[in-house]
């Protein structure tokens, strides 16, 4: 598999260097050089969730790790479900949240672990350095937990991460530090890239991130949209619309490598909150981020998305056509209509879920049927949910076992100096 950086394309890499690098020269993100064309797509929907994944990640990746590595990969990584639940005639919700941290991004963070602790060398050390605006710090930090010769430091904003997201990646200790900023998230991710600029903690520490940069972060996460249209009737595979809470959009850069493969989907939605720089995109054509907003659907409050260059290279290339996306804004009155809607529907789901849902019925015909992304668990909105519909949510075990966990996370303020000096005193 040969990748290239989206700022300097003069810089081609294959996925084993991509996944150590994270990110290119000039920040930039790496892309595949070409996507595969699958064939017999019917017979890879019938297929076992594991045995096709490894199916579409040996062909994303190539010959470069050898099948038997990636069905190690993809194995080791995916020991768990993606249900597709049916909530009303013609919606269904694509449970993402029946991994270890509760949370879609367990399916690529914990791949690109993997990838990264088959990759280096025994006598070699790595630094993780990632910025959460809620589900990822959990599901990297999880994912990492214990494996040798690997250090993550997560940043998060303060009073933006819920408190049971917080405890699940603040009071792991071991090999995993978590920094909570005094700012936005946008400036946490700032700070990541200028970690990725600093020459001296990037070939110190060997720095690499586990965001959704990581190409093979993304990658993972095209295996699930072909789970969600093989559970659909077949009669109805060709009319399936995916509404994806966007925040970062690696979520959506997925779903459409998914259909540039050969996956029926007829077309996307991507429900924002009020941090709307891409729908207002869309509309003017005008790229203006705004101060970011703090919503309840936090994961996505991100004004800056890094993954969007990775859409636009898709219809730059010519895979798909701009045509197949829309975007909705989805504002906080809306998000509390569309939890209280789905609960009455008998599905108790979360604010992040509910963007997505209100999205999706905006723009939703009678021919079609649609599927709304469920990222989280409500219980890791506890206190969201509670208030919105009035009615106690009861703690799966997962979150239950750290609730009363201390935080263990360091704080600073947005200043790159004070992190680096962190980092190297902890780590160097």
């Amino acid at each position: 598999m040969q990748l290239y950086n989206l700022k300097d394309a003069s810089e081609e890499v294959s996925f084993s260097q991509a996944v150590k690098q994270g990110l290119g020269r000039k920040q930039g993100l790496f892309f595949p050089k070409s996507l595969p064309k699958l064939s017999d797509i019917d017979g890879l929907l019938a297929m076992p969730f594991q045995k096709r994944s490894v199916n579409i990640m040996s062909a994303l990746i190539g010959d470069e790790l050898g099948h038997d590595t990636v069905e190690m990969l993809v194995n080791n990584a995916f020991q768990f479900t993606a249900p597709l639940a049916h909530v009303t005639e013609n919606i269904y919700s694509l449970e993402l949240f029946h991994g270890p941290t509760l949370a879609f991004k367990d399916f690529g963070a914990r791949f690109l672990a993997q990838c990264l602790s088959h990759l280096t060398p025994a006598d070699e050390a790595i630094t993780i350095l990632t910025a959460t605006s809620g589900d990822t710090g959990a599901a990297v930090a999880q994912a990492f937990h214990g494996l040798a010769n690997i250090n993550v430091v997560v940043l998060y904003p303060k009073g933006m991460v819920s408190p049971l997201q917080e405890k699940q990646f603040s009071t792991l200790g071991d090999n995993i530090y978590s920094v909570e900023i005094d700012a936005a998230f946008d400036d946490c991710q700032a700070m990541v890239k200028d970690a990725f600029d600093d020459q001296e903690i990037r070939e110190d520490l060997h720095l690499n991130s586990a965001n959704s940069i990581n190409i093979a972060r993304l990658l993972a996460q095209v295996c699930y949209y072909f789970e969600a249209v093989a559970q659909l009737p077949v009669d109805k595979r060709k009319e399936a619309v995916f509404s994806v809470p966007s925040g970062n959009f690696g979520n959506l850069a997925a779903a459409m490598i998914a259909k540039t493969m050969g996956l029926p989907i007829k077309r996307f939605v991507a429900a924002t909150n009020s941090n709307d720089t891409v729908p207002r995109y869309l509309l003017s054509g005008l790229w203006e981020p705004k101060k970011t907003v703090s919503t309840m659907s936090n994961a996505m409050d991100i004004s800056s998305p890094n993954n969007w260059p990775r859409i636009e290279a898709m219809f730059e290339a010519g895979y798909l056509d701009k045509s197949i996306l829309t975007a909705e804004t989805v504002d906080e009155d809306y998000t509390h209509m569309g939890v209280r809607q789905l609960n009455s529907l008998g599905y108790q789901s979360e604010p992040h879920a509910a963007v997505a849902y209100k999205a999706l019925k905006r723009s939703l015909t009678d021919d079609e049927v649609g599927i709304f992304l469920g990222t989280a668990h409500p219980a890791k909105f506890k206190e969201t949910v509670e208030n919105i519909l009035g009615v106690p949510v009861a703690l799966p075990k997962e979150l239950a076992e750290i609730a009363n966990k201390d935080v263990l996370s360091a704080r600073m303020p947005a200043d790159f100096a004070q992190l680096k000096a962190y980092m190297f005193e902890k780590l160097a």
